[in-house]
């Protein structure tokens, strides 16, 4: 059920006005110090309550429910924002108060947060048709759009194949897959820095929000506020391990990136942090590789999410790179 949109703007304007000033505040006083040295942007109970309040659900053509928020100015240019694996749309509540210019559309992907999560099918494809129907539902005909790990991938898809309906792209912690002429000493040395496959196929229902993996799921050299991780650990735990293990097998291992990352015409901006532990560095080079163009951004001492170590330069460069 779709509720009033003005309703909504006005539940989530405190939050993100709230936000603004912490997260310019922690920028201004922080920015000079190595990142480990910079204290958490902090985020209240409150604040992300309002902000899960803004939700609304869309019934697509396709039987899915897709929850998201739709905020920022009403006759801004369009700009999807897509989350990442076991997240939610509060993916982008610190950079999302530094984007009001635009008209934000931030989504539950299927299997995640408030959205549907069917016993299938969760390829990039999929997340990615959901979305098309999205902005048809909104009657959105061309939008720029950002996306964050999977997000990122289901963000490459969406441009690859209506790249009519695509103005440009950010992919963030984003992935070109393993190097596909790889010798065969380069593939015996491939070492993953975080083995979140194993792990995961061991999760069993219910899940513990405050296990160790789940801890280790979120961690960040960068320190990053502990309510807020709470939550997002607490709402990953309530998707089912069979969505858990769905979303992992079909939307990221074995996808083929490389096949189709000539259909991506979009003006693309790639970015990571330097300690990024999901995503090897030949896997940054494999995208940088297909997409020479591109312009690229790379955070020393980030992780894997920089949208919560520093939204406001985040923003300052995805806003750079949208306005030319």
């Amino acid at each position: 059920m779709r509720r009033d949109l003005g309703y909504r703007r006005h539940l989530i304007a405190p939050a993100l006005a709230t936000l603004l000033a912490a997260t310019a505040l922690h920028s201004a006083s922080a920015a000079p110090a190595p990142a480990a040295a910079r204290k958490p942007i902090p985020v209240s109970v409150a604040e992300l309550d309002a902000f899960d309040a803004g939700k609304t659900t869309a019934k697509l053509p396709n039987g899915q429910t897709i929850a998201y928020i739709d905020a920022g100015r009403r006759d801004g240019p369009p700009l999807l924002l897509v989350h990442g694996f076991t997240d939610n749309a509060r993916d982008w509540l610190m950079v999302a108060p530094y984007l009001q210019d635009y008209r934000l559309i931030i989504v539950d992907l299927r299997g995640h947060g408030a959205s549907s999560k069917p016993e299938c099918c969760y390829t990039r494809l999929d997340f990615a048709y959901d979305l098309k129907l999205l902005m048809d539902h909104l009657g959105i005909d061309k939008t720029d759009i950002a996306g964050h790990s999977l997000g990122s991938m289901v963000t490459q898809t969406y441009a690859e194949y209506w790249p009519e309906r695509t103005r440009k792209v950010v992919l963030i912690s984003s992935s070109g897959g393993p190097k596909p002429d790889a010798s065969p000493a380069e593939v015996a040395k491939r070492t993953e820095s975080f083995d979140y496959r194993t792990p995961i196929r061991k999760l069993k229902d219910p899940i513990d929000p405050d296990s160790p993996f789940m801890v280790a799921w979120w961690a960040s050299p960068t320190p990053v506020d502990e309510t807020f991780l709470s939550r997002q650990r607490k709402d990953a735990a309530a998707i089912p391990v069979n969505v858990w293990l769905a979303v992992m097998d079909q939307g990221l291992v074995g996808n083929d990136l490389q096949a189709t990352l000539p259909m991506l015409v979009a003006p693309t901006l790639l970015v990571w942090g330097d300690k990024d532990e999901l995503v090897s560095h030949e896997r940054k080079e494999t995208l940088r590789a297909a997409l020479p163009k591109a312009k690229v951004k790379i955070y020393p001492d980030f992780g894997h999410n920089p949208m919560w170590e520093d939204p406001a330069d985040l923003a300052r460069e995805m806003k750079a790179f949208l306005k030319d």
